[in-house]
């Protein structure tokens, strides 16, 4: 019998998404040069679609990122207002699903997703992110506390709470840091009676699970005989305890007449605090402070729905160190890069909205010049540094010529061409200073060289003779005459026969689209869940 599993089904789930690997075209325009002595390096945001934006960085940055946080659409609009809920949210899902697929890609082994989002989504895009990510690797839900006043007029129940979905690459191996302690925390630790090694917290004795050899009666300085509470035991034997009385780690009272307790030294204590699921908006912001935050960069247009810099900046100290790369997919008002920066982290961010340059850029610029004041600024000592580079998506790759023929796009030059064609293959795009026909590998002895010439035998025999015995070259052409059995380390391939059913061409938007999508799948089957064969053991 085939093994069984849960599983979501939804309109369009199955519908394949061929993306074209985009190259990535610096705008100087915008770009801010480091400044200072910051060890921030090669930040960037990247304005545009980004579900492309995704796809142009996974040759690049796969297994490369450590932290991903997002903050999509909540799919509470009025999008959908001429669609009954099923649709609703299979469009929402069909929006998420490829790109959580190359976010998947993008992490390091041991980095982390985290994903804000509210009640609306919330139980989809967990089963949604069981099924990429794997159930064995969800870590957990915290609960954000996104406002502090009840919403008089809500016609249900007032939400006062947004989620956030936290699974782990390889939840074996990720390990979230802990929290720096508080002032509150070292607070609890006393001296009452002056040991030299410092405050101290008493701590229980005793233990649930009891067992017999550890139960045996202590006489207190007082004289006075006490046993372990019902169904409990010591939690250390009778002769480790005494090793604890000669060391002055136990601990009767200020009359020596109490239940024993074990000193618990503030210096012994681990560095941090483990985190706990439920963030209070006294500790982490909430969206009153974030549009604070926000209305300080662009007091005209305050962004809609920003997040805190104290929510990013917890979640940034648990799942990263300094120098990590933190990706931002739905950048919005740029809190990611911002908080990233301040922390000493490198970032990228993806917007395609038109807020891209009337706030993010805006901000970053404020966090590099040392002029933004709000946020985490003073509790992080931020004095401004570092830089960004700001890059827009290159056009597709190909086009149409008059008669409807697939052409290479002629804003596409050399160099352009040659780094689209490793992203298409499968090789880092790296061009050699010396030998023109190594433009990049895919590993120390393996190349690719893209050029619109016609390979003629002399030029093969030319590349050849230059080659190392070891060494194997992909050779990407409009057309050759040189015979490929003659060059057993050479393959040829013409462009762009060879990848014109690799992807779609010429779309430049995989945003919402509502009508799209329903015209897609005029069977409008309704969202689901299902069992069916597990495939994803």
């Amino acid at each position: 019998m085939k093994n069984q599993a849960l599983g979501l089904s939804w309109i369009g789930k199955e519908t394949p998404i061929k993306l074209e690997p985009r190259v990535l075209i610096e705008e100087e325009t915008y770009n801010v040069e480091v400044i200072g002595q910051s060890s921030i390096h090669h930040n960037s945001l990247i304005f545009g679609d980004n579900l492309l934006a995704l796809k142009a960085l996974e040759e690049d940055y796969k297994e490369q990122i450590k932290c991903v946080y997002i903050d999509p659409p909540y799919n509470t609009g009025n999008a959908f207002d001429h669609y009954d809920d099923g649709v609703e949210h299979s469009i929402w899902l069909s929006l998420m699903k490829p790109r959580l697929e190359i976010i998947h890609k993008l992490l390091r082994e041991d980095g982390s997703l985290w994903i804000s989002i509210d009640d609306d989504e919330s139980h989809y895009l967990k089963v949604l992110c069981d099924e990429i990510f794997g159930r064995k690797n969800f870590v957990s839900n915290v609960i954000w506390e996104k406002k502090y006043s009840p919403q008089n007029d809500a016609k249900w129940l007032s939400d006062s709470h947004d989620h956030i979905l936290v699974y782990a690459k390889n939840k074996s191996i990720w390990k979230p840091n802990l929290l720096p302690r508080t002032e509150d925390m070292d607070k609890r630790y006393k001296n009452p009676d002056n040991d030299p090694r410092g405050p101290w917290k008493s701590s229980d004795l005793s233990v649930k699970t009891a067992n017999l050899k550890d139960i045996y009666p202590i006489e207190t300085p007082s004289g006075r005989i006490v046993t372990p509470p019902e169904s409990r035991s010591w939690v250390v034997s009778k002769e480790k305890f005494q090793e604890l009385i000669e060391d002055n780690r136990v601990w009767f009272g200020k009359t020596g007449n109490n239940v024993p307790s074990i000193k618990k030294f503030l210096t012994e204590v681990q560095g941090g605090a483990v985190s706990k699921t439920i963030w209070f908006r006294s500790e982490v912001g909430d969206n009153q402070e974030a549009k604070k935050e926000v209305k300080a960069i662009n007091p005209k247009d305050v962004f809609a729905t920003p997040k805190p810099e104290r929510l990013i900046k917890k979640i940034i100290t648990l799942a990263t160190n300094e120098n990590d790369i933190i990706l931002d997919s739905f950048a919005g008002s740029g809190t990611t890069g911002a908080v990233a920066h301040k922390m000493g982290r490198r970032w990228i961010m993806i917007e395609l909205g038109n807020h891209c340059n009337t706030h993010i850029v805006p901000r970053l610029k404020k966090v590099i010049d040392g002029t933004d004041e709000g946020g985490i600024t003073k509790e992080v000592n931020w004095q401004g540094g570092g830089g960004f580079r700001y890059y827009k998506l290159a056009p597709s790759l190909l086009e149409k010529d008059k008669f409807g023929n697939w052409i290479i796009s002629k804003a596409y030059n050399p160099s352009m061409l040659a780094e689209a064609m490793c992203k298409h293959k499968g090789f880092t795009y790296q061009p050699d200073e010396t030998i023109y026909w190594k433009q990049g590998f895919s590993t120390e002895n393996d190349f690719i060289y893209t050029t619109t010439q016609f390979i003629s035998p002399e030029i093969a025999d030319k590349i050849q003779d230059e080659m190392n015995p070891n060494e194997t070259l992909f050779i990407c052409c409009k057309a050759f005459s040189a015979k490929p059995d003659h060059y057993p380390n050479i393959t040829f391939t013409k462009i762009p026969t060879s990848i014109l059913k690799n992807c779609e061409y010429g779309k430049d938007d995989y945003s919402l689209n509502v009508d799209e999508i329903i015209s897609n799948n005029s069977d409008m089957e309704q969202l689901a869940f299902f069992v069916g064969d597990d495939t994803n053991e």
